[in-house]
């Protein structure tokens, strides 16, 4: 491996036919923001101006192409991008709807998220996916950056910058010397972001951001393809909500520690609740109660929620019997009517891409409301369960030849 100085000044490579479009203005902002809305988004945070949102257009007459997305703004592309960097499984996971989970070079806890998404993957008719050893990149290097050489990162700059060891210069570097940034982070919670990008922000909802992706790999059909299936799906759920009076009330919580728990609200805004707050829940704890807020069991029994989802639930490493035993030893859980009910429901991911997200909205749909949806199977262990075909909320084969790239 060439010395640092040498990786990161030396001669250009294969990335010189993509450019990261997009430029630092005074005071270390970058340039434009355009988006909209969808159905699991809200007001953006500022004014959008220009094109409509995320448009892709010919640049040039040898094939360039400009998507825009906040906070990178407008970011040109000579050809589509082969190999692929992210950090975090919402964009992950978009690149494997679009036929490319293969080219994902780097995520966030790759071997985790592995085992999470391939306890999906079984219900979809020859689709696979193998993330294990892949660069584990929540903090990454400079240095490692450029020995994975990537054609574009699917990645939030205004994050990536909020990290310790990064500033506007290195995140400007690898723009030019590597490959663009293109990604959106606190669109999870409409969060606000670092100081320095808070004039190029803006929030975008899960399906919002995977239109501009499909845009940077040139796959529009595919997003297209996939956002009917959501479309239908939604149609099906909107139809079928029983009155908000009949509505459980319920709590998303991680329990892996039930002296600590963490308590998530399902009708948060953001693309983290893109899977509960379609089915418009009763959150047992009301708006003074922050969402990813830490409580002990006798908070929880004051919510008392009919339903509990218990977030990770779903992963191989997970046991689902062991925390429904936790609730049922304990002198204050036993009494929650979740678990006098026996409705703790294992849930899979926040950081869900699109597959994810259609089966979650299902698996939530059912836990929430059975009557309407039909009984989620008792889940202990191994893949996400067999559901009979006229009782599936959204068809499988669709989803797996769009992956796969026969639709």
């Amino acid at each position: 491996m060439s010395n640092d100085n040498q990786i990161r000044h030396g001669i250009r490579t294969r990335r010189d036919y993509l450019k990261g479009g997009s430029a630092l203005l005074g005071g270390g902002l970058l340039a434009g923001c355009l988006g909209g809305s969808d159905d699991d988004s809200s007001t953006a945070a500022n004014t959008t101006t220009g094109t409509s949102a995320g448009e892709s257009a010919n640049t040039t007459t040898s094939g360039s192409y400009t998507v825009s997305m906040a906070p990178m703004g407008d970011v040109e592309f000579d050809e589509v991008p082969e190999s692929i960097f992210t950090r975090l499984t919402h964009l992950a996971g978009m690149a494997f709807a679009l036929g490319r989970g293969d080219d994902v070079n780097a995520m966030h806890a790759p071997d985790y998220y592995d085992a999470l998404w391939n306890q999906f993957t079984p219900r979809l008719e020859g689709v696979s996916l193998d993330w294990t050893g892949l660069y584990s990149s929540w903090n990454p290097s400079m240095e490692t950056l450029y020995e994975l050489d990537s054609d574009v990162h699917l990645a939030d700059p205004a994050s990536v910058f909020a990290l310790s060891d990064w500033n506007m210069d290195d995140i400007e570097e690898v723009r030019e010397r590597i490959g663009p940034w293109f990604g959106n982070q606190f669109s999870d919670t409409h969060a606000q972001p670092p100081s320095e990008w808070a004039d190029s922000y803006e929030y975008y909802g899960l399906w919002e951001m995977f239109e501009r992706v499909a845009k940077v790999f040139q796959a529009e059909d595919r997003y297209e393809a996939l956002a009917a299936v959501r479309s239908d799906l939604l149609d099906t759920v909107e139809s079928n909500l029983p009155p908000e009076d009949e509505r459980p009330a319920a709590v998303m919580v991680g329990a892996s520690d039930l002296q600590s728990i963490y308590a998530y609200r399902l009708d948060d805004p953001g693309f983290l609740t893109a899977h509960t707050r379609p089915l418009e829940p009763k959150s047992a704890f009301g708006p003074g109660v922050e969402s990813s807020t830490t409580v002990d069991m006798e908070a929880l029994a004051e919510a008392d929620p009919d339903v509990i989802l218990a977030l990770g639930g779903m992963h191989p490493s997970t046991d689902i019997e062991a925390i429904r035993s936790g609730f049922r030893e304990s002198e204050v859980g036993q009494k929650l009517g979740a678990v006098e009910n026996d409705r703790i429901y294992a849930q899979g991911a926040r950081y869900q891409g699109p597959i994810l997200n259609l089966f979650q909205i299902e698996m939530t749909a059912k836990q929430l409301y059975p009557e309407q949806f039909g009984e989620w199977p008792t889940y202990t262990e191994g893949p996400y369960p067999e559901i009979p075909e006229d009782e599936q909320l959204f068809d499988r084969q669709r989803v797996a030849n769009v992956i796969n790239g026969n639709y």
